[in-house]
């Protein structure tokens, strides 16, 4: 004998009821999402614009000189610098920035080129070993502070960012401003005395 069924909701009702208002919350779940980011960006402000894959136009300020060229978003300073400028004091050496030989000064302040984009360059002066002081340059030949030449360039550049900001620099001053470039022919006793020299040449030309 079947037991007579009560009035009210019964558990399947009630399930199938809660099953049909979550499947309607969770469809309406990416039209908020949607509706939350615009928001969200209209907030922002317009998105910026976006750069690549393919070559972009770029100037560089290079030792002084405009440089209008087109290069890849994902190309180097030191790239940029050698095969579209025609800039070859910075050397490709070991391409991860662990041995100085690509440093040039962005702003006066000494970094690897290898590991800047030159995207991040644009706007900013680039000054290479060609636009350092001759004053360096000729020191560091006086004083025979090079061998095979793999760093010079680098360890001239380093230098010259070292002088920029202090004119008188110690010897512990220029190893400090030289200790992210490498010599593989071990000159640093005469690169330091090539610096010093070269600040009391250009202290004196003053």
């Amino acid at each position: 004998m079947s037991t007579p069924r009560k009035p009210g909701v019964d558990r399947r009702h009630f399930l199938k009821s809660a099953a049909t208002v979550a499947a309607g919350g969770m469809s309406a779940l990416p039209v908020l999402a949607v509706a939350a980011q615009a928001a969200q960006q209209e907030a922002k402000g317009p998105a910026p614009e976006v750069l690549g894959p393919g070559p972009v136009p770029l100037t560089l300020k290079v030792n002084g000189k405009d440089r209008a060229i087109r290069v890849e978003p994902r190309t180097t300073l030191l790239e940029a610098l050698r095969i579209h400028c025609g800039v070859t004091g910075p050397k490709d050496v070991c391409d991860r920035g662990a041995c100085g030989a690509c440093t040039v000064l962005l702003d006066g302040m000494a970094v690897n080129s290898c590991m800047t984009l030159a995207l991040d360059a644009e706007g900013r002066a680039v000054t290479t070993t060609e636009g350092c002081a001759p004053a360096l340059h000729e020191s560091f030949a006086k004083a025979d502070a090079l061998q095979c030449g793999f760093c010079t360039p680098g360890m001239v550049t380093a230098c010259a960012g070292l002088l920029g900001r202090n004119p008188a620099p110690s010897a512990d001053d220029v190893r400090d401003a030289i200790s992210g470039n490498l010599c593989r022919c071990g000159t640093y006793p005469r690169i330091v005395s090539a610096c010093r020299e070269a600040a009391s040449s250009m202290k004196g030309g003053k």
